[in-house]
């Protein structure tokens, strides 16, 4: 597992989360979100840079993916290999 960013925000509403990427991020991607031994996995399903939809996001850019449970703010983004 490669830590590629950090959640910095969560929208409850549409369970979307912004991440503030260290790596790159691509949709169809594996990964982990956790903080303090906690979390869950996932696949990258979508991906949107300030409302518009993008298949991948780059390393300082901030994104925003759909995430199947909320995650606690501060949480890292692990990129599964």
């Amino acid at each position: 597992m490669k830590p590629i960013g950090k959640i910095t925000h969560y929208y409850g509403k549409v369970s979307a989360a912004v991440v503030e990427l260290h790596g790159d991020l691509k949709v169809g991607d594996d990964v982990r979100i956790e903080k303090e031994g906690e979390g869950f996995e996932q696949t990258v399903d979508s991906m949107q840079i300030e409302g518009e939809d993008v298949k991948e996001g780059k390393k300082g850019e901030a994104v925003s993916i759909k995430v199947s449970q909320a995650p606690k703010k501060g949480s890292l983004v692990l990129l599964l290999e």
